[in-house]
């Protein structure tokens, strides 16, 4: 097995696709199908199930893959730590983050540290914090960010920044001019919910249950998958929810959306760093963990639009 095979194996298991792992890695879709002939020939196993428009990886083709992605990460590794012996750290490193930090916060620390590692490339994935702790768990992304403490024996969790979630809801809302909202009031606003596995939805939850108000009981009209969908649902008028400050922040300027306080509760919480358990750490990923705790206490003073 070559390694190049190896990496021509992955990719077309994660597009499902010979032709877009073909195009991603600039080879031409002949060259590509005789690399794979020639690496289930040589293992003798059908590694790839052809049938339907996507591909699917075989019996045989999961377990590979598992041993095929260590070993171009270990490669990938060693790779970054012998240019680190020369004083060159370069390479691509793949993050993760839920949304806020994802949308909000890292773009511009990322941009930051690129300006003092212009050799290091970073791949950002973002999605809710159950599928970045998945992916950080798995070692699809080397470091996550996520916006909710979920324990497990096979993660390390370091603060990194503060957040408010706020009661957001269109400037026409007839909640829109109280100067607070109640329990019983969260009962009757149309509410635009997150959908399960999002920190926001999970710090939001518990807090709403340690202050005895039982989530059943809010009047949910939608559930998206994004806060930039909710924010985009807020503004036309469709209801209203708990977001970060930082998604609206914008917004509030202008008076397309306001923020209203819940009589007798506050939603805070802490954005984490996450790393695999025992997994020793890149060249790449150590410099930009090291990068991330040095700037959290600017990210978390920085509003959207400062950057």
């Amino acid at each position: 097995m070559k390694l190049n095979q190896l990496e021509i194996f992955c990719k077309i298991i994660e597009l499902g696709s010979f032709s877009k792992a073909a195009e991603a890695l600039h080879l031409s879709q002949p060259t590509l199908t005789e690399h794979m002939k020639s690496l289930e020939d040589e293992l003798g196993l059908i590694l790839l199930d052809r049938l339907g428009k996507k591909i699917h990886s075989t019996k045989a083709g999961t377990i590979l893959r598992e041993y095929a992605q260590r070993i171009l990460r270990l490669t990938r590794e060693a790779e970054q730590k012998l240019r680190s012996i020369q004083g060159e750290l370069k390479g691509d490193l793949t993050i993760g983050a839920s949304t806020i930090p994802g949308e909000y916060i890292l773009p511009p620390i990322i941009k930051r540290f690129r300006d003092d590692f212009p050799g290091i490339y970073v791949h950002l994935t973002i999605g809710d914090t159950k599928r970045i702790i998945d992916d950080t768990i798995n070692c699809q992304v080397e470091l996550g960010v996520v916006g909710a403490k979920v324990e497990s024996m096979k993660l390390d969790y370091y603060p990194f920044v503060k957040d408010e979630l706020v009661l957001a809801m269109p400037s026409g809302s007839p909640w829109g001019k109280a100067k607070s909202v109640s329990m019983d009031d969260l009962t009757k606003i149309p509410f635009i919910l997150r959908e399960e596995g999002s920190g926001t939805r999970m710090i939001m939850e518990k807090a709403l249950r340690d202050s005895g108000f039982a989530g059943a009981r809010l009047n949910v009209v939608m559930t998206l998958g994004s806060t930039a969908a909710i924010v985009q649902a807020m503004k036309s008028g469709a209801g209203c929810s708990i977001v970060s400050r930082k998604a609206v922040q914008d917004y509030l300027h202008n008076d397309v959306i306001r923020t209203k306080p819940i009589a007798g509760i506050t939603f805070s919480r802490e954005f984490f760093i996450i790393l695999r358990r025992g997994k020793v750490k890149s060249p790449l990923c150590e410099a930009l963990f090291t990068f991330l705790l040095e700037n959290a206490r600017t990210a978390s003073l920085q509003r959207p639009g400062d950057a």
